[in-house]
């Protein structure tokens, strides 16, 4: 179990240094799919009529929302962690659904080299 924690600490470290990199905020503007990223001084922007439902997403994606989003899971391991220290191992009962629940966690990454198969839940 260790090793999974491990490994989703490391991915959310991953997620949340490409968030940060993207900068402040990212909004929509209209129907016509414009998207305002602002970083500081800086403001971009892309418009096209087809853009409308990637806006969205994008939007919906923001970087703020995706470092709160870490913040959210990154207390889960926590309590998965304080719950390990109770308990020797994950055996029944609320520590056996907190690892469930990381196993969840990890499955996007499932891509990565360092995923483990029997991670799967």
């Amino acid at each position: 179990m260790d090793d999974l924690v491990q490994f989703l600490r490391d991915r959310l470290t991953d997620d949340a240094q490409a968030a940060r990199r993207a900068g402040d905020s990212f909004r929509q503007i209209g129907e016509t799919g414009v998207i305002v990223a602002t970083d500081g001084d800086r403001a971009e922007e892309c418009a096209s009529a087809n853009w409308s439902g990637i806006a969205e997403h994008i939007v919906r994606h923001d970087p703020a929302r995706v470092l709160a989003e870490i913040d959210a899971k990154r207390s889960v391991l926590d309590l998965a962690e304080r719950a390990r220290d109770y308990h020797e191992t994950f055996v029944n009962g609320f520590a056996a659904a907190l690892e469930n629940t990381l196993r969840l966690y990890a499955l996007p990454y499932a891509d990565h080299p360092d995923y483990r198969p029997e991670w799967r839940p």
